[in-house]
C-alpha cells in the first residue's frame, strides 16, 4: 500500500526508490548501525550528525535541509572521560529481600560494551538492567539511593501503590536528588506482579542510557500462576547508534520530541542477543517489560504456542492463548510459552514500519534473541496444565464491585494533541502532506531527520480537558479517596502528528471499560494503557492512594515536551 504523494522539496539521493504498490520484507537482527542509507548525503560532524535510517527505508534530502540540525546543547555521559577508566558493567543480579530489609541502589557512569565498541553509559549498582529485586507480596523494604551520575535523578517505582511521599515524582512529591546527593525511599507492595524502576527526571536521557530495573512481587499463593519449568523477566529496549557511538541527546531541551528516539539496536535485557536453553516440552513463563523510550514491540514466538496471563498489577480474569503481544512504552505482560519440539526459535517483533516519505509500508522482522530446545524432557511435564486456560477467581472478584460504574456518566473527558511551531519551513510543508495518512501506530521512526531537528522548544504535546478547554498542568483534578472516576481519553486524529500515546497513571490502578464503545472482553488491573491514534478509551480509576499524583504520556520526550498533568486524591 502507497499512502504518500511526491514533493518537489523532497529530492533521493543513492538508488532510485522503488516505485508503484510494493514493499520489502526486511528480516534482521536490528536495524542497521550505520550510515550506509545514508549515501552521498552531507552530514553535520561529531554532535550535530543526522541519525540512521531504519533498515530497509530510503532516505530523503529536503530541499533547504541541509545542514539544519537541532537547536539544543548536545549531551553525551561523561565527557571528556575515557571510557577504559570506568568500570565495566555487569548484568544484573538477582537480589532477594525481605520485609524490613534495606537496600543500597546507587546510579553511576559505567562502561557498556556494544558490538564490540565501548560506550559511557549509566547503571544502577553496575549493572544492566538494574538490580533484579525480589520481594514477597506486603512487604516493605527501604532503599537507600545515591546519585553519582552527571546529572539530577530520582527513582521512580513504576505500578506500585505506594505512599505519596515515595513516588520519585520530581517537582510533585520530591525535588531532584542532586549529583552527589542521597534520598531514602520506604516501599511498601501491595499488590503481586512485575514492576519497574527507573528516574523521573530527564528519563529520555537516564533510561535511555541503562537506568531501569525489574521488581518481582511474588504472591503467598502458590498457585497464583501455573506450574512452569523455567521463569525468565525480559526487559525490552532500543538504543540508537552510529558508526561514531551514541548520538547525542539535547541537554537543555529534548530532541526527537515529535515521534520520540527510535532506538536501531534492539536489546534484551540490555544485550543485543539474548539466549535461552530449554528442555524438549518446557513450559516457560517470561515476564515482560517495555523500557525503551518510544518503541512499541510487537511479540511473538514463532513455532511455539503463547498463553496471555497478566497484565501491569493482576492476572487476566481468563487466560487466553495468543500468536503476539503489542506492549507499549512502560507496559508489563505476563506470558507462558511451551517449547515441544527441538530446535532454536526466535524471539520476533514483526510490526508493519511504514516509509512516512515514500509512503510505503515495509514489513520488518527483529530478531531479539533465540531460544534453544535440547532433545532431553524435564521431569515435571507441564503440557496439561499449559493446555488449560484458567479463569482467575481472585481477579474477577476483585473486578466485580466496579462492574456497576461501567455504563456510568464519563466523569473527565480528556482530548490527546499536540502543537507543533517554530521549525524548519521546509518540515512544516512537508508535515501537511504527512498527515494526509497516519496510522493508529507508529512501530519504527519513517521520519528520522524531521523527527531528530524538533525539540521540546517546538513541540507541545497535550493532554486537554474537553468541558474546559485546559492543558496539562493547568487542568483541575480533585478526587476523594472511595471515589472511582471514569475517564474517557480520545488521541485526536486531526492533529498535526497524530501518535499513539501509552498512559500511565501513578499510584492507583485501572480497569479499561471499553475502546471505541466496545466493552473490553477481559480484565486485569493496569496503570498504564496504550491509545492508538483516533481510538477513544474509557477507563475506571480506583482513587484508594490519598496524595498529589502524575498522570503523562510515556513516551520520554513526550513527557519531557509537557505532556503530562497532576490529579489529587483527598483523604
Amino acid at each position: 500500500m502507497k499512502v504518500g504523494c511526491g514533493l518537489t522539496c523532497v529530492v533521493w539521493l543513492g538508488a532510485s526508490p522503488l516505485g508503484g504498490q510494493t514493499s520489502q520484507d526486511t528480516t534482521h537482527r536490528h536495524e542497521t548501525v550505520g550510515h550506509e542509507e545514508h549515501a552521498g548525503m552531507e552530514h553535520g560532524a561529531g554532535a550535530n550528525r543526522m541519525p540512521p535510517m531504519p533498515k530497509g527505508m530510503a532516505m530523503p534530502l529536503i530541499q533547504g535541509m541541509q545542514g539544519v540540525a537541532p537547536r539544543r546543547i548536545p549531551f553525551l555521559p561523561g565527557t571528556g572521560i575515557d571510557p577504559a577508566s570506568l568500570p565495566l558493567a555487569t548484568p544484573r543480579r538477582l537480589v532477594e529481600v525481605r520485609s524490613g530489609d534495606s537496600l543500597e541502589l546507587t546510579a553511576m557512569l559505567v562502561r557498556r560494551r556494544l558490538l564490540g565498541r565501548d560506550h559511557v553509559m549509566y547503571g544502577f549498582n553496575g549493572q544492566y538492567p538494574g538490580p533484579l529485586i525480589r520481594v514477597r507480596q506486603d512487604a516493605t523494604i527501604t532503599v537507600k539511593f545515591h546519585n553519582r551520575l552527571d546529572l539530577p535523578s530520582s527513582v521512580h517505582w513504576h505500578g506500585i501503590r505506594l505512599d505519596n511521599q515515595f513516588d520519585g515524582a520530581v517537582g510533585v512529591t520530591q525535588e531532584a536528588v542532586p549529583v552527589g546527593g542521597d534520598f531514602v525511599y520506604r516501599i511498601h507492595f501491595p499488590d503481586a506482579g512485575i514492576y519497574w524502576y527507573h528516574p523521573h527526571v530527564r528519563e529520555d536521557i537516564q533510561q535511555d542510557l541503562g537506568l531501569y530495573g525489574n521488581l518481582l512481587v511474588d504472591s503467598p499463593d502458590p498457585n497464583y500462576y501455573s506450574l512452569v519449568n523455567q521463569e525468565d523477566v525480559l526487559m525490552l529496549d532500543d538504543i540508537l547508534l552510529d558508526d561514531e557511538g551514541l548520538l547525542p541527546f539535547g541537554q537543555d531541551v529534548t530532541d526527537f520530541a515529535i515521534m520520540g528516539r527510535f532506538g536501531n539496536l534492539l536489546l534484551v535485557n540490555g544485550e543485543p542477543h539474548y539466549q535461552l536453553t530449554v528442555n524438549r516440552g518446557d513450559v516457560v513463563r517470561f515476564l515482560l517489560t517495555n523500557v525503551a523510550n518510544t518503541r512499541t514491540f510487537n511479540l511473538s514466538f514463532p513455532g511455539a504456542p503463547m498463553k496471555l496471563v497478566g497484565a501491569d498489577i493482576s492476572k487476566f480474569i481468563d487466560e487466553v492463548m495468543v500468536s503476539t503481544v503489542v506492549i507499549a512504552a512502560a507496559q508489563r505482560y505476563v506470558v507462558e510459552a511451551r517449547f515441544d519440539s527441538v530446535g532454536t526459535f526466535p524471539i520476533t517483533n514483526q510490526v508493519q514500519a511504514l516509509n512516512n516519505f515514500l509512503g510505503q509500508f515495509v514489513p520488518t522482522v527483529d530478531t531479539l534473541g533465540m531460544i534453544t530446545v535440547r532433545p532431553e524432557r524435564s521431569k515435571a511435564d507441564h503440557e496439561t496444565s499449559f493446555k488449560t486456560l484458567r479463569h482467575n477467581a481472585d481477579v474477577a472478584t476483585s473486578v466485580d464491585p466496579y462492574r456497576k460504574y461501567f455504563a456510568k456518566a464519563v466523569d473527565k473527558d480528556l482530548l490527546l494533541s499536540v502543537k507543533i511551531a517554530g521549525m524548519p519551513i521546509p518540515i512544516t510543508a512537508f508535515m501537511a502532506v504527512d498527515t494526509m495518512y497516519f496510522p493508529p501506530q507508529e512501530w519504527v521512526d519513517g521520519m528520522r531527520d524531521m523527527n531528530w531537528v524538533s525539540t521540546s522548544r517546538e513541540v507541545h504535546w497535550l493532554i486537554r480537558e474537553v468541558a474546559s478547554g485546559k492543558e496539562n498542568m493547568d487542568i483541575p483534578w480533585t478526587m476523594h479517596r472511595g471515589d472511582v472516576m471514569k475517564v474517557r481519553i480520545t488521541n485526536d486524529p486531526t492533529s498535526v502528528h497524530p501518535m499513539s500515546h501509552p498512559i500511565h497513571f501513578h499510584g492507583q490502578r485501572l480497569l479499561i471499560v471499553s475502546r471505541d464503545g466496545i466493552p473490553e472482553e477481559d480484565l486485569a488491573w493496569r496503570d498504564t494503557i496504550l491509545v492508538p491514534v483516533g481510538q477513544s478509551v474509557e477507563i475506571l480509576v480506583e482513587a484508594t492512594n490519598p496524595g498529589k499524583w502524575m498522570m503523562h504520556c510515556h513516551i520520554a520526550e513526550h513527557l519531557e515536551a509537557g505532556m503530562h498533568l497532576v490529579f489529587t486524591v483527598e483523604p
